[in-house]
């Protein structure tokens, strides 16, 4: 009775140890693929934050320690690194975007000014609305870039969300709902709604298309994930996010329904460890820049 004991813990000890390589929750099930921890050189990650991806293969990873972006293409479950974007104006990116002709746009920390970069890394000039209300000011905590290139930005300092042109004039504000506690991301799904995450109370808020305020998609989900930092939707309108605090990734239906976690905290392939900003494409694939795991990985949809 003894050995047999043993040998169900050991049994059991065995499952603990393999690798996370995929993970369900109800109708969404994700799988590891690979994960990226160097440039061509060898040279290791250091804390990235951002990592953004488009339909043309390319991932762009903040790389925030090394105060710089790299280039990657992503194709076929391969990874090939391109090239490096290393400039004085970016010294510590944090959340990174691309628009449809390739360009970067990137939040610097320290700066609290989004950069653009030309596809081929040269900075072209830091984002500077024009037409802007008043208080002119703004202070960004993040932002997105929609399909047809307007920019949606997460203007803590004023309390609302600016909506600019692809050349960066002034559209329009969405001012923040009345209560709420600190928002750390804004999103633009297929439908262009515009999804706002307030991270400290674990709610999304949402604003139609032509709508001037945010409602209410869901209640707390304080229940199932401590303090979501990022967020992404794939091409059904299910909403992703990660958990900074909890190390984990949430599901979340369009009609704002809890559908379960995708993730947890380890050091493995599959799990993580202080996750940022997440970036899902067309295809199903999908990246997080696990950040305290020195690395970015990539997992695909599977249903």
């Amino acid at each position: 009775m003894r050995g047999a004991l043993i040998k169900i813990m050991m049994v059991m000890a065995a499952i603990m140890l393999l690798p996370a390589d995929s993970f369900s929750a109800g109708a969404v099930k994700i799988m590891h693929v690979q994960s990226i921890y160097s440039d061509s050189k060898g040279a290791g990650l250091r804390h990235p934050e951002g990592v953004t991806c488009n339909e043309e293969a390319l991932v762009i990873v903040a790389d925030s320690e090394n105060g710089r972006l790299l280039r990657y293409t992503y194709k076929d479950q391969s990874v090939k690194q391109d090239s490096e974007i290393k400039v004085p104006e970016l010294s510590y990116p944090i959340v990174v975007r691309l628009n449809s002709k390739g360009d970067v746009f990137a939040l610097d920390s320290r700066s609290r000014r989004i950069a653009r970069l030309s596809n081929e890394g040269k900075f072209i000039g830091y984002l500077e609305p024009s037409g802007l209300p008043s208080p002119e000011s703004f202070v960004p905590r993040s932002f997105d870039i929609d399909r047809n290139d307007n920019i949606y930005i997460l203007d803590i300092f004023s309390r609302r969300v600016l909506v600019l042109n692809p050349e960066g004039t002034f559209q329009k504000l969405i001012p923040f709902p009345g209560s709420y506690g600190f928002f750390s991301d804004v999103s633009v799904d297929f439908k262009d709604n515009v999804l706002l995450l307030d991270g400290v109370n674990a709610r999304i808020f949402t604003a139609a298309k032509n709508a001037t305020v945010f409602s209410p998609l869901t209640e707390s989900l304080k229940q199932f994930i401590r303090f979501p930092t990022s967020m992404a939707t794939d091409n059904r309108g299910r909403i992703y996010l990660t958990d900074r605090n909890g190390s984990r990734i949430i599901a979340v239906g369009q009609d704002g329904s809890y559908l379960g976690q995708l993730s947890e905290r380890g050091w493995k392939e599959g799990l993580l460890n202080y996750p940022s900003q997440i970036c899902i494409n067309d295809q199903g694939d999908f990246f997080i820049a696990d950040t305290d795991n020195n690395r970015v990985q990539i997992f695909t949809i599977l249903k």
